[in-house]
């Protein structure tokens, strides 16, 4: 295998995000008091975080505007009478609490860490990632983290990519990989970087946009036999 250090995406890569936003929302609207039908607000708090998201991406707002304003757009939106700073300090306990691996990710995990070195680089609140890791059971395979709020930079910026880089033990870049869920973030970025990457899509989705993976798989298993080949 010509790889050695193997970069993941975390949120929807290794840990299914979505499973655990869903818990950590109902946790936090339960904690305010409301009682009233959960699945409308959370789906629209969805899409609104994903906007904020994008923006926080593109520079155009900070991470600290983006965890607040998610639950006043949404609460606005639904009239609720709640506390969005209140929501935002409950939600982001609750994270940790509610970490979902995705199928396969300790194992593969395991197995890279014997053939090399694996580090986690992720658009995403450091305390918050470094916590949601160690409750996840995948701290011990890992040899650092890269968050884009350490850093000062989103993915595809290449410059938190220069940043993982200059954590690990030795980079170099024909033998590194990065294996992210989102063609916009994980497979862009390594694309201007000049790295390897491999698309994890378990639902099949076509790619119609210019990132273009080295590798792509619909299951974290299939990972190692792509690889080795």
């Amino acid at each position: 295998m010509r790889h050695q250090l193997f970069l993941f995406d975390l949120d929807d890569t290794l840990l299914d995000f979505r499973a655990s936003e869903q818990l950590s929302f109902v946790r936090t609207m339960s904690a305010l008091g409301y009682d009233g039908a959960i699945e409308p607000v959370f789906q629209d708090y969805q899409a609104i975080n994903v906007g904020l998201w994008r923006s926080f991406e593109l520079g155009l707002v900070d991470k600290d505007f983006l965890k607040v304003e998610r639950f006043r757009q949404t609460f606005a939106m639904h009239a609720l009478a709640l506390d969005p700073e209140a929501a935002s300090r409950l939600y982001l306990d609750a994270l940790p609490e509610t970490v979902v691996l995705v199928e396969g990710a300790l194992e593969v995990c395991a197995a890279l860490s014997q053939l090399g070195e694996i580090g986690i680089v992720t658009n995403g609140v450091e305390h918050i990632q470094q916590r949601r890791i160690a409750s996840s059971g995948l701290g011990s395979f890992l040899s650092f983290v890269a968050t884009s709020e350490a850093c000062g930079h989103a993915k595809p910026d290449v410059r938190i990519f220069d940043y993982a880089a200059g954590m690990a033990r030795a980079f170099v870049p024909a033998a590194t990989i990065i294996v992210g869920d989102r063609l916009d973030a994980d497979i862009l970025g390594a694309n201007r970087f000049g790295i390897d990457s491999c698309w994890f899509n378990p639902g099949g989705a076509p790619n119609g946009s210019e990132a273009r993976p080295t590798f792509e798989v619909a299951r974290l298993h299939e990972l190692l036999p792509v690889l080795a080949r």
